[in-house]
């Protein structure tokens, strides 16, 4: 059985896109791979967020992949700094890691960008941490989005350069975990592409339905076509994606057939939207928050992944020390 690991920010709520663009396919991964799922609260440090918002930020992401079906008794979920193997190997990374291919890197070339005020070293060798993540469980996998790409061969790179430096094969190369034809794209309700938290054209599983109404009434959409069985334009499209990963099929066909003769009414709609919308994200709403109430139980959840975690960690770094000569008398 492979090893997979995935790491999720603490930044932010999860959206429709989230759910069908990874999190339903973690769900499903859980179950056909050796699974570490961790929250990578190190790396929200580059942007320093303040004490209270990265402990809330931690909390609800876990609570909200917890109450989309991540299961603590199948996969290891665990946070970052939990596991004090993890600095350790970024540390003995961090020596076979250059000044000049980490600064050539796309992300850190944005980030000074976007935060000339913030260039700290954490931004710069982000690329070694991560490959720290990955390969202190010598992971043969990681789901990766396009802009991680790039992350994720350094951290093959990183590998090969100690099996060769130290004439071991320890380390694995990691490769990409492809979803193939299940990773559905949610659209934004701005029609200008994907749902995403930074562009504001969300809506989220922890969302209140009064919101979630508000939003989607205030869609995009045109006047509405003028020739039966006309192509429709991408902001109609987006909402017929939504429609389709939330909706019954009867609902789908009904609007779809109202749009191809030239009876739709965007209203009616949008109306319908809003309710399969609410009737999907609701119950998964209120697991949320019944699972961030109960500190227990998340306490329960953390402590069991980190000693998994470490577990699997210990037995990386007491290999790695050995292999690169910290050996005792």
């Amino acid at each position: 059985m492979e090893t997979v690991l995935s790491g999720i920010r603490p930044t932010g709520n999860l959206h429709l896109g989230n759910y069908f663009g990874a999190v339903k396919n973690f769900v499903k991964m859980q179950h056909k791979n050796k699974c570490f799922f961790f929250i990578a609260d190190y790396h929200s440090l580059t942007t320093h967020p303040t004490p209270a918002d990265l402990h809330e930020g931690v909390k609800n992401v876990l609570a909200e992949y917890l109450a989309c079906g991540l299961d603590p008794d199948v996969a290891t979920i665990y946070i970052q700094s939990d596991i004090p193997e993890i600095p350790e190997l970024y540390l003995l990374l961090n020596m076979i890691a250059y000044k000049g291919e980490l600064e050539r890197t796309a992300s850190f070339k944005e980030k000074i960008r976007k935060q000339p005020e913030n260039v700290n070293a954490g931004l710069l060798t982000y690329p070694v941490l991560m490959a720290a993540d990955i390969l202190i469980h010598r992971s043969h996998k990681v789901p990766v989005g396009k802009d991680q790409e790039q992350h994720l061969e350094m951290a093959r790179k990183i590998a090969r350069r100690f099996n060769s430096m130290f004439k071991t094969d320890w380390f694995p190369e990691p490769k990409a975990y492809n979803f193939g034809e299940e990773l559905i794209k949610i659209p934004g309700l701005d029609g200008s592409g994907k749902m995403g938290k930074s562009e504001g054209n969300g809506i989220y599983l922890i969302e209140e339905p009064k919101s979630i109404r508000k939003k989607i009434m205030r869609a995009v959409t045109d006047s509405g076509p003028t020739e039966k069985n006309q192509t429709m334009p991408d902001s109609i499209q987006n909402l017929f994606t939504i429609m389709n990963a939330v909706s019954e099929q009867e609902t789908i066909d009904f609007f779809r057939d109202k749009y191809n003769n030239c009876e739709i009414r965007y209203g009616d709609l949008k109306k319908q939207l809003a309710e399969d919308v609410i009737n999907f994200t609701e119950p998964i709403r209120e697991k949320i928050l019944e699972i961030k109430s109960d500190s227990a139980y998340l306490q329960r959840v953390v402590n069991q992944g980190a000693e998994q975690a470490r577990e699997s960690a210990k037995k990386t770094i007491d290999e790695v020390r050995r292999i690169i000569g910290f050996k005792p008398f």
